[in-house]
Parts: structure tokens; sequence; C-alpha cells
């Protein structure tokens, strides 16, 4: 099983990225999926998650109405549409899987089974 996170990358404060995390092995279609960051020198933390058919969504605070969780289980693939972002935004991104069908939310990492490799997003001021 492996989950792979791509788009990151470098922009200027205010702009959009949208990250994707294609899974392969399995399908994840009835697992809560979501997205961490981990800025340098700090914990990993928790930035959105959806359920397996897109009926719940949850997001952090800090990026409530700015980013915007999604999935498209016919690809095996989740989505995170990033805009406005901020200098405070850079991290390494990373998606991840909760391996128990059916779950609610969860917003701690311990809790999620699969994990794709990271991808960093750097936003300049």
């Amino acid at each position: 099983v492996q989950l792979q996170a791509s788009g990151g990358g470098l922009v200027q404060a205010g702009g959009s990225l949208r990250l994707s995390c294609a899974a392969s092995g399995r399908t994840f279609s009835r697992n809560v999926m979501g997205w961490f960051r981990q800025a340098p020198g700090k914990e990993r933390e928790f930035v959105a998650a959806i359920t397996g058919g897109g009926g719940s969504i949850y997001y952090a605070d800090s990026v409530k109405g700015r980013f915007t969780i999604s999935r498209d289980n016919a690809n095996n693939t989740e989505y995170l549409q990033m805009n406005s972002l901020k200098p405070e935004d850079t991290a390494v991104y990373y998606c991840a899987a909760d391996g128990r069908p059916y779950g609610s939310i969860r917003s701690k990492p311990e809790e999620y089974e699969y994990w794709g490799q990271g991808t960093l997003v750097t936003v300049s001021s």
C-alpha cells in the first residue's frame, strides 16, 4: 500500500496550490483520509479530513475558509486545494488514511495507519 503526495512548491503569500494524494495497493473508498502538516521544529498537526463517501469534512481552525479537501474514489485520490496561502502555512504536507473502514474523522496522527511521503509547501511573504 502506498500513498503518493504531490503538488507542493514555492508560492507567494495570497497564492494557491493544489495537493494531490494518489493511493495504490488497496482502495480507501470506505476510509477517512486526511492531510497533516509539519513545520520545522514543530509537531505534526492536523489540517483536514474527509470521510469515505465525502459526507463529513473537518478542518483545523487555522485553515478553515481557505483550504478545501476533496476526494475522487474512482481514482483513489484525495486533494487539498489551498487558497489565500500565508507564510505560516509553510510546512511539509502529508496525506494519510485511516485503516478502519467507515470510521469517524479523527485529528491525531497516531490514529491514521497509512502515510504518504510528504510534499513541501513554502509560502514567501
